[in-house]
């Protein structure tokens, strides 16, 4: 395939990916989720969750997720605007992203959202395109807390 042609294609499968993880979390589909992310990967939620940004096993981020979007609790997460820029066998992909959480539960209002930037790292693998970063800088959020962060007895 000539480079133009490569080109294209990556730029088309590191959205996929960056897009396969939402729509992964949303059916909750975690398996699914964690085989788009190389082992270890650099997380920056500080704007969303406060805490610290730094490198981590995938399965641990994907285990919280699993944990805090659990079956009961509804998400819907979209993003657009994307701005893709390629280093070698790296990638950078800038998007603006939305998300929802609706949770039925008696904590008030059922609904949270934010709006936010996010940066995304991928690196090329044997496998394709793997996410190995990810940062969040919330631009706004509104709604109930309690839809985000509510976790059943168990």
């Amino acid at each position: 395939m000539d480079a133009s042609t490569q080109h294209y294609f990556d730029r088309m499968e590191i959205r996929r990916v960056v897009d396969e993880i939402d729509n992964a979390v949303d059916a909750k589909d975690w398996e699914r989720c964690r085989a788009h992310f190389s082992a270890e990967i650099y997380a920056d939620f500080t704007s969303l969750a406060g805490g610290s940004p730094g490198n981590m096993p995938a399965d641990e981020l994907v285990g919280a997720w699993r944990t805090n979007l659990y079956a009961d609790k509804l998400s819907h997460h979209m993003r657009s605007n994307y701005r893709i820029n390629f280093d070698g066998d790296e990638a950078e992909v800038f998007s603006k992203g939305y998300a929802l959480n609706i949770l039925s539960q008696t904590t008030g209002s059922d609904l949270w959202e934010v709006w936010g930037n996010y940066t995304h790292t991928l690196e090329r693998t044997d496998e394709g395109w793997k996410c190995s970063g990810m940062t969040l800088v919330v631009t706004h959020a509104r709604g109930n807390e309690m839809a985000r962060d509510y976790l059943p007895e168990r």
